[in-house]
C-alpha cells in the first residue's frame, strides 16, 4: 500500500489493519450500532467489531445484501453477535422507523458509528426534499443520534461504560464550497457541484461531532463524540464515476488502503482505551489529526446544529 507509513503518538499508522488497532481488546460488554454496514468499510468495522465480542446492529439499506454480509460474518467469526435492520439514511422517515424498533427491543447502546455514506453523485433530492449527499451523509446521521442519545444516555449511566459516537467523515471536508455549509443553497441545483456537495456533507459531520461533544461535556455525560477520516480507500464509493473507478480497481491497492486498513481508525476510535475521554478531536490512521478551519469554527457548527434540528422537526 503506502510506500512510507510513519507511525504516530498512537503507535499506529496508514498500514495498521482494523484487526491490529483492537488486537486483545475485549468488546463482550458493549452494543453497538454500525450504519452503512453491507459493504466496504462498514462491513468490516461490524466484522472486527464482532470478532472482539461486540453485540453489532448492522444498520442496512438493503436487508438481502445485510443478510448476506451477516452470514458471512457468522461464518469468520462463528461466535459473533451481530444482526441487521433495515435502514435508509436518506429518508427521515426510515431513521425514526429504525430508531424505534431499535429503542423497542431493549437493547442497550455503548457504540454509535455512523459510516454510511455516498460520494459525489450526480444532483438529485431525498425523499424529504433536502440535497441526496447532504441528506444520506449527514442529516440522516444527525437524526439518527438524536433519536438514539437517551438510550446511549442510560446506557452510559447503568454500565459505567463510557459511549462512544463516530462519525466517518472525510479529508475532503477541507474542499467543501467556499461558504462551507450553503444554508440558503442546499438544495441550489444551479450551483451544484457533486465533490464540494460531497465535502460539506462531511464538513457538516466533523462539526456535527464538535457540536455534540460541547452539548455532551456541559450535561456531564460520559459519552464522546469525534469524527474520522478512514484514508483513501477502494470501495465502491467511486460507483457513480466510471472512469475513476475503473483507475481505482486497475491501480487502487498500489496506492490506496485497502479495506482492512480503511476500518482501522473507526475500530481504533470506538475500543481503544487510549481513546477513553477524548471528545471533540478528528482522527486519522489513528492518531488526532488537523482539521481545516471551517471545521474548527465553533459558530459555524452552532449554526449548522439549529439549522439541522429545525430541518428535521
Amino acid at each position: 500500500m503506502w510506500f512510507v507509513s510513519k507511525k504516530g503518538p498512537s503507535e499506529f499508522s496508514s498500514n495498521s489493519t482494523a484487526e491490529e488497532v483492537t488486537q486483545g481488546i475485549d468488546g463482550s460488554a458493549l452494543t453497538a450500532i454500525v450504519t452503512g454496514a453491507s459493504s466496504g468499510i462498514g462491513a468490516e468495522t461490524a466484522r472486527v467489531l464482532a470478532l472482539r465480542g461486540v453485540h453489532v446492529i448492522m444498520g442496512v439499506r438493503n436487508v438481502s445484501t445485510g443478510k448476506q454480509v451477516k452470514e458471512e460474518i457468522l461464518r469468520d467469526v462463528p461466535q459473533a453477535k451481530i444482526d441487521a435492520l433495515e435502514l435508509d439514511l436518506s429518508s427521515l422517515a426510515s431513521v425514526r422507523n429504525f430508531a424505534s424498533n431499535y429503542n423497542s427491543l431493549g437493547l442497550p447502546l455503548n457504540l454509535l458509528i455512523n459510516n454510511a455514506g455516498i460520494m459525489a453523485t450526480p444532483f438529485a433530492l431525498s425523499k424529504d426534499k433536502i440535497e441526496l449527499q447532504f441528506a444520506t451523509n449527514y442529516v440522516g446521521h444527525f437524526l439518527l443520534t438524536n433519536l438514539l442519545l437517551d438510550t446511549m444516555k442510560r446506557t452510559a449511566c447503568q454500565s459505567r461504560k463510557e459511549g462512544r459516537i463516530i462519525n466517518v467523515s472525510s479529508r475532503r471536508h477541507k474542499f467543501s464550497y467556499s461558504e462551507g455549509i450553503r444554508f440558503d443553497k442546499i438544495n441550489d441545483q444551479q450551483g451544484y457541484n457533486g465533490l464540494s456537495a460531497y465535502g460539506q456533507s462531511k464538513l457538516a459531520n466533523v462539526l456535527h461531532a464538535n457540536e455534540l461533544a460541547s452539548h455532551l461535556k456541559d450535561e456531564d455525560v460520559e459519552i464522546t463524540a469525534n469524527s474520522l477520516h478512514p484514508g483513501a480507500i477502494a470501495t465502491n464509493l467511486f460507483r457513480q464515476h466510471s472512469i475513476i473507478s475503473g483507475i481505482v480497481n486497475l491501480i487502487g491497492k498500489h496506492v490506496m488502503k485497502n479495506v482492512q486498513q480503511g476500518a482501522a481508525t473507526t475500530c481504533y476510535v470506538a475500543l481503544h482505551p487510549d481513546v477513553k475521554g477524548v471528545s471533540g478531536k478528528y482522527y486519522a490512521d489513528c492518531n488526532i489529526a488537523d482539521v481545516s478551519s471551517q471545521a474548527n469554527d465553533a459558530g459555524l457548527a452552532k449554526k449548522l446544529w439549529d439549522f439541522t434540528m429545525n430541518l428535521v422537526d
